[in-house]
């Protein structure tokens, strides 16, 4: 749950020594393609190379290295936040609990299940089953992990600016997918230690764009909650969200894609870069393929692809679809 904490660039320092060991850096490459498109030079920051494909297993890692031996944890996710508990606490030897959704992919239950942590399957969609993870945490005095509304988790996500600006001084621009906004939020403190005046633009969904809704409105709001290929960064936001301010804050602009546009970038990176990226990580690269980030002509600019957990039916699907035709994958 959120606290009144703030989380300085001393935090994610100091999240960086405590997940080594657990979190491995990853690559960071230019992309010719993008570059030549753009006039700019643009980086690829390849967060999906991480051991469990995302970057949740930075602010897992970080919140779960803090609780005294032995705490019970309980976190709600089907997906990346869950695979990062998970794998940090079969690291650790933290003790578990899971709570997914019954409509979650069998594919993800069945990888959550090859750790030692208890997975429930429980509810017909996200809202419910987080709803059955904090009445587990008030029962049984567990320690409940926010996959963003907790200062823990947001300043490991942090930590994948700090391997940026190691490896690539005097960045101009930073694109990140905004969900709950921990990865923008955590990328955001640092970015604007090490350079003021760096551009930060958000990318989230237009089909669920709960974040965006709650930028324009200044509190969150209610906001439609669509099926999208960036199902990572869908879902509503806790109402008293420690990411809101931040974000307030941090970005310069948020950007809104369409499905078809996160589709095109997805089969774009399969063929220009043999990458394959979940819709949440396309999301960057469609804002810089649709034209929609201004002012890029002679920028240094990192999009972030922060995983590459996508079902094999959809990258089926999406293929299927010709590359000319701006369908929607639902």
């Amino acid at each position: 749950m959120s606290t009144e904490k703030t989380i300085t660039p001393a935090d994610i320092l100091a999240a960086r020594r405590r997940i080594s060991g657990i979190v491995q850096p990853t690559p960071l490459e230019v992309s010719r393609p993008l570059s030549a498109l753009t006039g700019a030079e643009v980086w690829l920051k390849l967060e999906l190379a991480q051991v469990t494909g995302s970057f949740k297993l930075r602010g897992a890692a970080n919140a779960l290295r803090q609780l005294p031996p032995a705490t019970h944890v309980v976190a709600c996710s089907a997906g990346n936040h869950a695979l990062g508990v998970a794998h940090t606490a079969a690291l650790t030897g933290t003790p578990a609990t899971l709570v997914v959704p019954t409509t979650a992919s069998p594919a993800k239950v069945t990888a959550l299940r090859r750790y030692p942590v208890e997975v429930i399957l429980h509810g017909a969609g996200y809202d419910e089953a987080e709803t059955e993870a904090l009445r587990l945490a008030a029962h049984h005095g567990w320690h409940f992990v926010s996959p963003y509304n907790d200062p823990a988790v947001i300043a490991g996500q942090g930590t994948l600016a700090i391997e940026v600006w190691d490896a690539l001084p005097d960045v101009d621009m930073v694109v990140v997918a905004v969900g709950g906004g921990g990865l923008a939020s955590g990328v955001g403190i640092w970015a604007r230690a090490m350079n003021p005046r760096v551009r930060i633009i958000g990318v989230q969904a237009a089909a669920s764009a709960a974040m965006a809704a709650a930028l324009r409105a200044g509190r969150v709001v209610p906001a439609p909650d669509e099926p999208t290929l960036a199902d990572g960064l869908a879902g509503g936001i806790a109402s008293d969200t420690i990411t809101l301010p931040i974000l307030q804050q941090v970005l310069d602009e948020m950007i809104l894609v369409e499905e078809a546009a996160i589709a095109r970038a997805m089969r774009w990176l399969i063929d220009e870069h043999h990458l394959i990226v979940e819709g949440s990580a396309a999301v960057t690269v469609a804002a810089l393929l649709e034209g929609q980030i201004t002012h890029l002509v002679g920028k240094r600019i990192v999009a972030l692809l922060c995983g590459r957990n996508v079902a094999i039916s959809t990258l089926h699907h999406i293929l299927a679809v010709p590359p000319k035709d701006g369908a929607s994958s639902h």
